[in-house]
């Protein structure tokens, strides 16, 4: 496969792509031990990447066989077209080494882990903007010579150790380096602490070197799931299970995760009233025609509605934040076993969610006022740091989760629920006219999201979008023009895009 050592005229050359806290020094360290332990000239260096998942760092690694006594003059960085090995620590790595062009069909092994650690870039924007990883796949299989991809992160996970030891399995698995086993297996062993989980998913790697995993077209679409359980396991809750049954087919299993959202977010009878809207929409769609469309209105509706009734609020994320099965993922995932562990909460509350935490009446009279929310702000307006491990920080949060039996009666409540009705009585006022255009105008409530200032921004998106209803409802194509104006509203921030199609719609 390569040069044998005796042979070897050019440095044999490594690059690895790692973020930070995937090991990647500890890899290239790894490397240059085993290579001088077996007696070989090696150098390392590294060009850090900016914060964490921005640019990874890349590690270029150079060796050399002795010859003569004499020390080689090593490169410090790699040269595209001339690397041996290209190790990427996650796959939008991968791909870009092959955009830099560090791997190439004639030469170069890329050893690849195919789970995803998402870019900036991909989770700025509101929409569906992942990148799609068989881009990958497609162009590694003509970019490398050869390619060992699997998910080196679960491996890691499940050996309770970090990916550079799979990583470092998988090069000494794809028999790059012309050294044995145990010699990397020593190199691993040196580091004393926390060896045996390291060699265990160097282990894993070695004997899954052969493998490429990487991402596949799907064979075929999933399918929807719309049977339904034939007990919620209390005789109270299978009364509102012979609701939903009452329900179209189509409808059922998303009508099922709405009403468990909603009773999650409040009680039960937060979820008898998401109950009670969806069969009002269901007669309404029925009456209008939706049979013959698969109920493609209620459909839209089963969602949104229990997005929208379950809306994102400080109650909402003090109740998350406090939860033991919270507090025991953590400790599962952080591997803690009986080691104490602190997790510490950022906040930074705003006079607007302070206010929309009081009593209605008093909430509205507050927000009347400039002066006194300016008062407020200059109160509240800064980053907090809440340790929820120690019981005076638990407490803190424990208290506005407690809140929520008062919900109903608060400010924030009584705003969501005003716009709620104000949202659906235009999907059903637009139902009778243009069918597929209602739809849409439902879909449209998945532009709001969050709190503070991105559920701000969400809502102004939404009420841009929806102000061109009254101008679609005459086009049998209003419900696609409605679909793309939240499309354009989900690819930037600012709204910028939504704009332009608006302008478009008032052109026409």
């Amino acid at each position: 496969m390569f040069d044998q050592p005796a042979m070897r005229e050019k440095p044999l050359s490594i690059a690895v792509l790692a973020m930070g806290g995937q090991g990647g020094g500890v890899l290239t360290d790894w490397i240059v031990a085993v290579a001088e332990a077996n007696g070989w000239h090696a150098q390392s260096t590294s060009v850090p990447g900016v914060a964490q998942r921005t640019g990874a760092t890349l590690y270029y690694i150079e060796m050399l066989p002795p010859r003569g006594g004499q020390a080689p003059v090593l490169a410090l960085m790699p040269t595209p077209g001339d690397v041996d090995v290209v190790i990427a620590a996650e796959l939008m790595e991968a791909g870009r080494s092959i955009l830099r062009g560090l791997a190439t069909p004639d030469k170069t092994l890329l050893i690849a882990s195919t789970h995803r650690a998402y870019a900036v870039a991909e989770k700025e924007k509101p929409g569906g903007s992942i990148a799609d990883p068989r881009t990958v796949n497609a162009a590694a299989g003509i970019a490398a010579r050869q390619v060992i991809a699997f998910d080196m992160e679960q491996t890691a996970r499940e050996n309770s150790t970090v990916i550079s030891a799979p990583l470092f399995g998988a090069l000494a698995g794809a028999g790059v380096l012309p050294f044995p086993r145990p010699g990397f297996e020593a190199v691993i062993a040196a580091g004393g602490k926390g060896a045996a989980a390291s060699l265990a998913g160097f282990a894993r790697g070695f004997a899954a070197a052969g493998r490429n995993d990487l991402p596949q077209a799907a064979a075929r679409p999933r399918v929807r799931v719309t049977v339904l359980p034939d007990s919620l396991g209390s005789a109270t809750l299978d009364q509102r299970l012979a609701r939903l049954r009452a329900l179209p087919p189509q409808v059922r299993a998303m009508a099922l995760a709405g009403f468990r959202r909603t009773v999650d977010f409040q009680d039960l009878g937060y979820g008898d009233e998401y109950l009670s809207r969806l069969e009002a929409l269901a007669a309404l769609d029925a009456a209008h025609g939706g049979g013959a469309r698969d109920f493609a209105f209620t459909a839209v509706a089963a969602k949104y509605l229990a997005n929208a009734m379950a809306y994102d609020d400080a109650i909402g994320v003090a109740h998350l934040k406090t939860r033991s099965a919270r507090f025991a993922r953590i400790a599962d995932e952080m591997k803690a076993g009986d080691d104490p562990l602190t997790i510490t909460e950022f906040t930074h509350p705003r006079a607007a969610e302070m206010v929309s935490l009081m009593p209605a009446g008093l909430g509205r009279w507050v927000s009347a006022k400039p002066g006194l929310m300016a008062f407020i702000d200059r109160r509240v307006n800064r980053g907090r740091r809440i340790e929820t491990s120690k019981l005076s920080g638990f407490l803190q949060l424990y208290m506005v989760s407690g809140l929520r039996r008062w919900r109903r009666g608060l400010l924030r409540h009584h705003q969501e629920t005003r716009h709620i009705e104000n949202w659906l009585g235009l999907a059903t006022r637009t139902l009778p006219r243009n069918y597929d255009l209602a739809r849409a105008v439902l879909a449209a409530r998945r532009l709001v999201k969050g709190y503070s200032d991105t559920h701000a921004r969400g809502l102004s998106k939404f009420d841009r979008a929806l102000s061109a209803a009254p101008l679609l409802e005459a086009r049998a194509d209003g419900g696609a023009w409605m679909d793309r104006l939240i499309s354009a509203a989900l690819k930037d921030e600012n709204g910028e895009a939504l704009d332009g199609v608006l302008k478009t719609i008032r052109e026409m």
